[in-house]
C-alpha cells in the first residue's frame, strides 16, 4: 500500500491517494469493464426500442454489480487506509471522510 498526495480531493485540499497493488487493480478493472458492458447494453436496448421490462432487468443487474464494486472498494479502504493508517489520528480522519461519503452513498 502506498499513499501519495495530490490536489484532487472532493474538498479541493491535498488528499492521500491509494495506489492499488497490481492484482487488486486488475480485479477492480475487470469488475468495471463488466459494469461498463452492462451499461452499454442498456444504451443499445434503449436505442433498439427494447421492452421496458428487459431494459429494467439489465439496469437492476448493472446496479447490483456497481453496488458490489462499491462494497469491495469500501472494504479495501477500511482495511488498508483506515486500519493501516500510520497513526490513530490519521485513521480517525480517514474514517470521518469515509463516513461522509457513505452518508451520500446511502441517500
Amino acid at each position: 500500500m502506498t499513499h501519495a498526495y495530490f490536489s484532487g480531493s472532493l474538498s479541493g485540499m491535498a488528499a492521500p491517494r491509494h495506489v492499488h497493488g497490481l492484482a487488486e487493480k486488475r480485479s477492480l478493472e475487470i469488475r468495471l469493464r463488466k459494469i461498463i458492458g452492462q451499461l452499454k447494453s442498456v444504451e443499445q436496448m434503449v436505442q433498439d426500442d427494447r421492452n421496458c421490462v428487459d431494459v429494467l432487468t439489465q439496469i437492476v443487474s448493472a446496479r447490483k454489480a456497481l453496488k458490489s464494486f462499491a462494497e469491495v472498494v469500501i472494504q479495501q479502504h477500511t482495511h488498508e487506509c483506515i486500519m493501516g493508517a500510520s497513526d490513530p489520528r490519521e485513521g480517525q480522519k480517514r474514517l470521518r471522510e469515509l463516513l461522509t461519503v457513505l452518508e451520500r452513498y446511502v441517500e
